[in-house]
This record gives structure tokens, C-alpha cells and sequence, in this order.
């Protein structure tokens, strides 16, 4: 079973409370996976930022929408139970109890309109898309993220063989290979260079070395290419190597690199523009947006 949007455990919550006993979210989060048939596999889901089960973050959010509508009251830090209007919407089986539903209660219309815009267009985005806020800031970033891969890609692709040689050495060092610029990265890239574009040293002592194979294509390499690139590495008595495309690679190049005796890793186009993301190479912050959450610890009496 898929895992339920938040507004479908907003009931299933409040009935789980029915009892009129103090609960906690970790306490009813298995009660409720059971009801929702939820494997552990499902519930081991994350949210994009990997922080959060999404199940987990569903029923948070889904105890914040019924505390705010006054259904839900906090006893104590991370202790709540149902309330007399809580108790009565039950009475009334409301279905579907959603966010159209907590509407008609005077205290969740101020929280879901919100003073602020932002905040208000965040809830009213959460109740159409029955995700929780965390979700769609998430999802906003994985959208901007994918964007900016196709088109870094693109840019990628219109640079020179050689300034693309350069690229992948000066990315390699940003992720923490060698040392400077000057004394572990060394682009190679001449003609009859044997199949070696680059060459790295793989720490800051050059205790090993990475050679380095780099293709500015349309066309996805072929196996005829790694097994070039794995002969140069045999005549150079070197061990690891780094093949990275701007395109593709085949089934088949994708099955030599992994049954050969040589450590050669491959790095396609979309990967490529991912670490370059990842490791600010071609790339610039544009905004920075910090989430902030209430620390309770703060607030604590001796």
C-alpha cells in the first residue's frame, strides 16, 4: 500500500486519541502504520532531505493541522491528547476530516490564511496538494535542482574538448583528490596521449595516482572506448581510473568497466552535472532559505 497523504491520517489520529489519554507521536506512529498496512520498507521512506521518515513527517504535520483546529491539545513537550471539540468531531464521524473540513473551526482559518503571505500560500498549497510543507519545499528544491542539471549540461556540452579536460580535473580536486591545482592536477590531453586526458593524485602525499579519461560527446561511449582506456592504464601500470563523459554509456561499456580487473568508475552526463552541483564547480547560490524549528529545550524550567 502506498503511504497515505497527511490529510488521510488526520481521523485515523484522532481516533488513535479517543481514549482521552495523553499520547505521543512515536507512540501512535505504529498503531497507525498497522492500520494503513504500511510495510517496513515503506516505513523506512525518506523525505528528499533523507532527515525524516515520510511517514513520520506526515503525522506530524498532520497533529500540527489538528492542534491548530483545537481538536489536539499539547499536554507537554511532545505529549498531547484529544480535546471536548476533538471528542465531538469524532461523535460526528466527519467524511473525509481534511483541511476543508478544519476549516469551519475560527482558529485553524487564522493559521491556514496566516499574517504572513508566504506562510499562507504554504498552507493553502499543503491543503491542495495534500503534502506537508516539507514536502513541497522539498519537492520546490528537487524541481530547481533538475532544472539546473539540464541546463548545466547543456553548457557543459559547448565547451572545448580541452577546456572540458580541464573541467573534470579541477572537479576532481574540489572533491577532495590531490592537493593544488599546480601539484595534483595535470590535464594531459595531447594527441596520442595514449587514452589519458588527466592525471591525479588520489591524496594530498601522492602516495597512488588517477588517470583520467574525459569525453565531451553526444553519442553514448561504447565498450571500444573503456577497453582503450583500461589498455592505457595497463601501459601506465596504473590501477584506478576515471572515465567521464558528457553523454552516456552503453549496456556494454557499463559491463566491461565492472568485470575488469583495473578499478575504473564511470561517470555519465547527469552525474556529472550533479557533482558539479554538489561541489559548486560552474555554479553560483542564488538564494539561501534556512528552516528554522521551535527548540523546546529553550523554554524548559529547572
Amino acid at each position: 500500500m502506498a503511504i497515505p497523504d497527511f490529510q488521510s491520517t488526520f481521523l485515523p489520529l484522532l481516533k488513535a486519541c479517543a481514549d482521552g489519554k495523553e499520547h505521543t507521536k512515536q507512540e501512535l506512529i505504529p498503531l497507525l502504520a498497522k492500520q494503513f498496512g504500511l510495510t517496513d520498507s515503506e516505513l523506512e521512506v525518506k523525505l528528499p532531505s533523507g532527515k525524516q521518515g515520510m511517514f513520520d513527517n506526515r503525522v506530524g504535520w498532520a497533529k500540527s493541522y489538528l492542534k491548530q483546529a483545537g481538536l489536539l491539545e499539547n499536554m507537554r513537550r511532545g505529549v498531547f491528547k484529544i480535546t471536548a471539540r476533538g471528542m465531538q468531531v469524532l461523535s460526528a464521524n466527519p467524511q473525509p476530516l481534511n483541511v476543508k473540513y478544519l476549516k469551519r473551526f475560527p482558529e485553524f482559518v487564522v493559521f491556514n490564511t496566516g499574517k504572513q503571505k508566504d506562510e499562507s500560500k504554504l498552507a493553502e498549497s499543503a491543503s491542495a496538494n495534500s503534502e506537508t510543507p516539507d514536502e513541497l519545499i522539498a519537492g520546490g528544491y528537487k524541481q530547481l535542482r533538475e532544472a539546473l542539471a539540464v541546463e548545466l549540461l547543456d553548457r557543459i556540452k559547448t565547451v572545448s574538448p580541452s577546456r572540458f579536460e580541464e573541467l573534470v580535473v579541477e572537479l576532481l580536486l574540489k572533491m577532495g583528490y590531490g592537493g593544488t591545482q599546480e601539484d595534483a592536477g595535470q590535464v594531459v590531453g595531447k594527441s596520442g596521449d595514449g587514452g589519458i586526458d588527466g592525471i591525479i593524485n588520489e591524496d594530498r602525499l601522492g602516495l597512488d595516482v588517477i588517470y583520467i579519461q574525459a569525453k565531451r560527446w553526444e553519442a553514448d561511449v561504447g565498450r571500444p572506448e573503456i577497453q582503450k582506456f583500461v589498455g592505457a592504464l595497463a601501459g601506465n601500470k596504473a590501477n584506478k581510473g576515471v572515465f567521464i563523459t558528457s553523454s552516456g554509456f552503453t549496456k556494454e561499456a557499463k559491463g566491461y568497466a565492472s568485470q575488469v580487473n583495473h578499478r575504473v568508475i564511470l561517470i555519465d552526463g547527469p552525474m556529472l552535472a550533479e557533482l558539479m552541483m554538489d561541489y559548486d564547480l560552474g555554479v553560483s547560490i542564488k538564494e539561501v532559505y534556512t528552516v528554522k524549528r521551535l527548540d523546546s529545550d529553550y523554554f524548559e524550567e529547572d
